[in-house]
């Protein structure tokens, strides 16, 4: 178990902000100063390499979202103050996100900027433009994740020999497969809260949990899929006169026994237990949240679906960052003054399905509340795209079952991890 002096220490973990409101009740209250949502879209995905997206580089695929967004969400591009988009390994992500806007349709007096908090990198781009909102100097933004893992993959890291004589500096910049390895063999590894004790349990994860977990994913992705579930969170797009609206990341027919026969991915590393199937498949996408005040989407008749709470951003030892979710969670839950009963839908990204099982077994949230329609394991994880795109997919989730509370979670690479609180306003027309 993480020591509660860890959980609790301001000095490992770092919340957005104390001035969030705080209980239930509160959280559903609708104030004129709310930071709300009208408008959360994403792309389908495509498998790295050898999907639709892959010869589509980020600024093109920005360029389609952005036009499908002031159309779905009727704006007029000059009243947005701002734009935030998460990214992580294009080169030159600002130049290439401006130029996307530009061609979009956005004058040149909107402002963008972006943000690379690697696999948080979209939830961060929600949290920057909210911030701007609840401060009050924007009134409209647009936050966006994207990455092309096809055209951008992760560029290895190089540090100088003194700054890798340090451990812990030497292990945040290895590849994610040497720290699903890590999350294989060591739980809850060592860490330094208010005193220099060691807090250290070893914990395996072995291979047939790892499959069992990533076989629940494909078989919710693949039946949302058949079902036309993710027809509802997906904006069409149309590149080089071919339209894009299916997920061409999910496998159907993925079986147990199929997990079981495939080899180690990473067989240089022990335990050598990731695979191709339970590991996060390699994608490209996109998605978009509008943001606004309560007020000003009332004001200028738009739809609000959604509202956003609070986010926070915390820190554990680099070898282990796939366990990062159960310290940020629960600091999140705390923040607002909520239970984790009293979350609806839980979307945790599934990195590997081996940081997976800690997370939700270390957690005690009832599995069917967490990824209802599958994870990464089987949708892909675009790394900027992934925390937009959980919003996206909760918020559609939500409204399909006119439930009410959305979490967010993810671990992020050189050993960081994120969470996000988000109100469900929209209700499925059946519910009407």
């Amino acid at each position: 178990m993480l020591s509660r002096n860890f959980l609790s220490s301001s000095r490992s973990v770092r919340a957005m902000s104390t001035q969030v409101p705080r209980g239930l009740a509160a959280l559903l209250e609708k104030k004129p100063d709310d930071v709300v949502i009208t408008f959360a879209k994403r792309t389908a995905t495509g498998r790295a390499k050898k999907g639709q997206l892959k010869d589509v580089p980020v600024d093109e695929m920005l360029y389609h979202l952005f036009k499908a967004t002031i159309s779905g969400a009727k704006i007029n591009p000059a009243k947005v103050d701002d734009i935030c988009v998460g990214t992580c390994h294009p080169p030159s992500p600002l130049y290439l996100s401006r130029a996307a806007a530009l061609a979009a349709g956005f004058p040149h007096t909107v402002p963008i900027s972006t943000v690379n908090r690697l696999c948080s990198s979209g939830l961060m781009s929600i949290r920057n433009i909210a911030q701007g909102i609840k401060s009050g100097e924007i009134t409209l933004g647009i936050a966006a994740g994207t990455d092309s893992m096809s055209l951008n993959p992760r560029p290895t890291p190089e540090t100088s020999a003194i700054v890798d004589e340090n451990a812990e500096a030497h292990d945040c910049v290895q590849p994610m497969g040497w720290t699903s390895e890590m999350a294989s063999s060591i739980y809850n590894a060592t860490y330094l809260p208010l005193t220099n004790a060691q807090v250290a349990e070893v914990y395996k994860v072995p291979r047939e949990k790892q499959d069992y977990y990533a076989l629940i994913s494909h078989t919710r992705a693949s039946e949302a899929s058949a079902k036309g579930i993710f027809a509802e969170e997906i904006v069409p797009i149309t590149v080089r006169g071919t339209t894009i609206s299916v997920d061409d990341t999910i496998r159907p027919g993925v079986t147990a026994e199929g997990l079981a026969g495939l080899k180690s991915a990473f067989p240089q590393w022990s335990p050598g237990t990731t695979t191709a199937g339970n590991a996060s498949g390699v994608g490209d996408g996109a998605a978009v949240c509008v943001l606004t005040s309560r007020a000003n989407a009332e004001k200028e008749g738009m739809e609000i679906i959604g509202k956003y709470i609070a986010s926070t951003v915390v820190s554990v030892e680099p070898k282990v960052m796939g366990i990062s979710p159960v310290v940020a969670i629960p600091k999140v839950l705390e923040m607002t003054g909520l239970t984790k009963e009293d979350i609806d839908v839980y979307e945790i990204n599934e990195a590997f399905a081996s940081q997976f099982a800690y997370c939700v077994e270390e957690l005690g949230i009832p599995i069917e509340k967490i990824n209802p329609n599958g994870g990464a394991i089987a949708i892909s994880h675009p790394l900027g795209m992934t925390g937009t795109r959980q919003v996206v997919t909760g918020l559609a989730e939500l409204k399909r079952k006119n439930k009410r509370l959305l979490v967010t979670s993810m671990c992020v690479g050189s050993g960081m991890g994120a969470a996000g609180v988000f109100v469900n306003e929209a209700r499925h027309e059946a519910n009407l």
